[in-house]
């Protein structure tokens, strides 16, 4: 099973004719549908397999939005659940029309052309269309101005059909991306002029991508939704709307829409422009180090250098007017509870900084589940156990969920708050800064995943320059790299 994002692949159009459908793409000679089981017995589901839909986490476990709306709907349901992994974008549709699943859930816009073909469920976001530009590029005012330019876009997408619409007769040469995540991948390697994506999939790119830039709006705000075969089972159809019906009311929609795009607009330009250029200055000097505290903590390195950005913008000397020191930025007291001799050692510091964060999610209540679970922690890393058990009180005074991040975030700020400090047991806090802590981490954590393919290759660039040339040569010969 494959859980890595797919690459963009170019596709130039003929110059003569107007835009046309990439012939890699055609759907081929029709495909009697498979037998499906009873979708009450065993639900199959076609998905695409990207950062923003369905994904394998560092823990083993299955992660995306998608999955887990759809495991909650098949738990619901008593059934057993089955995903079939699409390709692309098409051909997650492609499989839907041959009858190889029940239903897609795969951030599928529910444009006109395919409220044609199949059946939708509630809709659970709105998407809007956007053209993105990088680099000197300049901006457009419409849509024809693309004539002759290299466009990045999802062939069968939203932006496929707007671009369709809008222009049939427009001549441009389409660098064509498996996923809509793809084009703006293609946009910052420069394979494309411009890309045509979704508003949500640049705000998540930000922190990753900080050169890239919204130029204009590319259709209204549509409706994201499951598909369902247009004769399929009418009970699977029936079901799901009262799926979302019910999450929409009970809050776990909301939860689980902070969950993966909560923090997405939380960098501005210049954090992220100064992200950005730590990860090629500084990263490289330090990820092995990363690497090694993720290994005998069990976190995810990359968690681990984003809450270390965070800290101390991955400066071993950081320290700050309150005191605090080092790459994770400790605490006289904290350094010493955990055995650090001099905090601007960088290895001291890092490993007593994962093993303290990794004490303080295990001593949080068994029953709070991830990732609310480490984000609850990260605030504690700022404020301690205690201050954030005034938030969780305080969030059950205001009939919040304790368990929740979304929920304990909204208490967080109002432990500055005097009439809420004075009520409990470790009194003033500036919880703002533990929320802002958070919430920033996840943002940095979110841009070193997309940029994951980057590092990798600039580790080995570094790897080659500073073997001799014959081990440089041996390397090669015996053990080649994969990327």
């Amino acid at each position: 099973m494959t859980h890595c994002t797919a690459s963009a692949f170019l596709l130039a159009l003929a110059a003569s004719g107007p835009l046309s459908a990439p012939a890699s793409f055609e759907l081929g000679p029709p495909v009697m549908p498979v037998s499906l089981p009873d979708p009450m017995e065993e639900l199959v589901v076609v998905t695409r397999p990207t950062p923003t839909t369905y994904f394998q986490t560092p823990d083993g476990r299955m992660g995306g939005l998608e999955y887990d709306l759809v495991a909650r709907f098949a738990a619901v349901l008593g059934t057993r659940l089955r995903f079939i992994e699409a390709g692309s974008y098409a051909d997650a549709l492609a499989r839907l029309r041959r009858g190889e699943a029940h239903m897609a859930a795969a951030d599928i816009v529910a444009t006109e052309a395919l409220r044609e073909e199949f059946r939708f469920g509630p809709p659970y976001r709105r998407a809007r269309q956007v053209l993105v530009r990088s680099g000197p590029a300049p901006k457009v005012a419409n849509v024809a101005a693309l004539e002759s330019r290299r466009v990045a876009f999802a062939p069968e997408s939203s932006a496929d059909h707007h671009l369709r619409t809008a222009r049939p007769d427009l001549q441009l040469e389409a660098v064509a991306a498996d996923h809509p995540e793809d084009a703006l991948r293609a946009l910052w390697e420069g394979r494309a002029d411009y890309a045509i994506t979704g508003a949500h999939l640049l705000d998540l790119a930000r922190g990753a991508y900080p050169d890239l830039a919204q130029t204009l709006s590319v259709g209204p705000a549509e409706p994201v939704a499951w598909a369902f075969q247009r004769h399929g089972d009418p009970r699977l159809l029936k079901q799901a709307r009262r799926f979302f019906n019910r999450i929409a009311e009970d809050g776990t929609l909301l939860q689980l829409m902070d969950r993966y795009y909560g923090h997405a607009k939380r960098l501005d330009t210049a954090s992220a422009v100064e992200f950005r250029d730590a990860v090629s200055r500084r990263l490289p000097a330090l990820r092995s180090a990363f690497e090694q505290a993720g290994r005998e903590t069990g976190i995810d390195w990359r968690f681990l250098a984003a809450l270390a950005f965070q800290e101390s913008k991955w400066d071993p000397a950081a320290t700050s007017p309150t005191g605090v020191r080092g790459l994770m930025m400790l605490t006289e007291d904290t350094a010493a509870r955990m055995g650090v001799k001099d905090r601007t050692d960088p290895w001291q510091s890092l490993l007593a900084g994962a093993r303290y964060f990794r004490k303080l999610r295990d001593a949080l209540p068994e029953r709070i589940r991830e990732p609310d679970r480490s984000w609850l922690a990260l605030a504690a890393y700022n404020q301690g156990l205690g201050h954030l058990e005034d938030a969780r009180v305080l969030a059950q005074r205001l009939g919040l969920d304790a368990d929740t991040w979304i929920h304990v975030r909204q208490a967080l700020p109002l432990l500055a708050v005097e009439m809420h400090y004075t009520t409990l047991k470790h009194g003033y806090a500036r919880g703002g800064e533990a929320m802002a802590l958070t919430e920033n981490v996840r943002a940095y954590y979110q841009a070193l995943v997309a940029l994951e393919p980057e590092v990798a290759k600039q580790d080995l660039q570094a790897t080659r320059e500073s073997e001799p040339e014959s081990a440089t040569t041996m390397h090669e010969e015996t053990e080649p790299f994969i990327l």
